[in-house]
C-alpha cells in the first residue's frame, strides 16, 4: 500500500469526521434544528398564504413544511396533514389558519406533535362540525358573500377579498389572492370533528381582531376553550400575511418551549 494511497484515505476520513462534528456541533447550538414546523392553509387559500412566514422560521432553524390542502372534505385534508407529519423525524409544531384549524384539531394527536397554534382559526370540540363551533355569533361581514359553484365549492368574489379576507393588504396582492384561491366544498364545514388535539397539547392563539371572515369575540372564545397562549393582532383574517414577524414570533416562541 502506498504512502499516498494512505495519505489520501487519512485525509478522506478526517474530512468526514470534521463535517460530522459540525454537524452535530450545529444541532447542539441550535435546539430547534430537529423541530418542523408544519402549516395549514385555511379555505379560499393554498399553502402560499404562509409564504412571509416562512423564511422568518428557517431564519430560526427551524425546517418548515407547507400543506396544500385539496380543500374536498375534512377528511381529506386531515389526511394531507398527517401524511406530512408522518414524514418528520422530529417534534413538529402545528399551525392551522381559519379552516386549518378544524384540520389541526383532528390531525395533531401525533405523538410527534408537541403544540399546535392557531391564527386566526376555528377550534371545534369533538362531536362539531365546523359549522356547529360557530354558532351564537354573527356571521361576519365576509361569509354573507361566499358563492357556491354549480360542483357545490365555495369562493369569495374579488371584492371580498380586498374589503373582508385581507383589508390591510395592498389591492395588487388582493387581486392576486383572488385569482388563485382555493375553492373549498361546502359539505366539508359540515363534517364533524371526531378527536381534539388541543385537549392534550400546549396550545397558541394569534386572534385576529379586524376579522370580518371569523367573528374575533368567537376567536377570543375558542382561545379561552383551548387554555391558549393569546396574542391579539390588530389585522385582518390574514395576520401571517399582514404581520408576518408577529405571527412567526409565536410560533418560534412554541417550539421553544416543546
Amino acid at each position: 500500500m502506498s504512502k499516498s494511497f494512505l495519505k489520501t484515505v487519512l485525509l478522506s476520513s478526517f474530512a468526514l469526521w470534521a463535517v460530522g462534528t459540525a454537524q452535530l456541533s450545529a444541532a447542539a447550538s441550535n435546539p430547534l434544528a430537529d423541530t418542523t414546523v408544519v402549516l395549514v392553509h385555511g379555505a379560499y387559500a393554498d399553502g402560499s398564504s404562509w409564504n412571509k412566514v416562512i423564511p422568518l422560521l428557517r431564519a430560526q432553524g427551524l425546517k418548515v413544511v407547507a400543506v396544500q390542502n385539496p380543500l374536498t372534505s375534512l377528511a381529506d385534508d386531515v389526511a394531507a396533514a398527517q401524511r406530512v407529519i408522518d414524514d418528520q423525524t422530529g417534534p413538529v409544531i402545528l399551525v392551522g389558519h381559519s379552516w386549518g384549524g378544524s384540520v389541526i384539531t383532528q390531525a395533531g394527536t401525533s405523538a410527534k406533535v408537541k403544540a399546535l397554534v392557531y391564527v386566526a382559526a376555528l377550534a371545534p370540540s369533538a362531536g362539531q362540525s365546523t359549522v356547529q363551533s360557530t354558532e351564537g355569533y354573527p356571521t361576519p361581514p365576509g361569509i354573507k358573500t361566499v358563492f357556491a359553484d354549480k360542483s357545490g365549492y365555495l369562493y369569495l368574489p374579488e371584492a371580498s377579498v380586498g374589503v373582508n379576507f385581507a383589508q390591510d393588504l395592498p389591492a395588487e396582492d388582493t387581486k392576486l389572492m383572488a385569482v388563485t384561491q382555493g375553492p373549498i366544498r361546502a359539505a366539508a364545514f359540515d363534517d364533524k370533528i371526531t378527536v381534539t388535539a388541543w385537549k392534550d397539547k400546549p396550545n397558541y392563539y394569534v386572534v385576529a381582531a379586524q376579522d370580518r371572515m371569523i367573528d374575533p369575540p368567537l376567536q377570543q372564545a375558542f382561545a379561552k376553550k383551548l387554555n391558549a397562549q393569546t396574542t391579539v393582532l390588530q389585522t385582518s383574517h390574514v395576520p401571517m400575511l399582514s404581520q408576518p414577524g408577529k405571527v412567526a414570533d409565536v410560533i418560534i416562541a412554541a417550539a421553544k418551549k416543546s
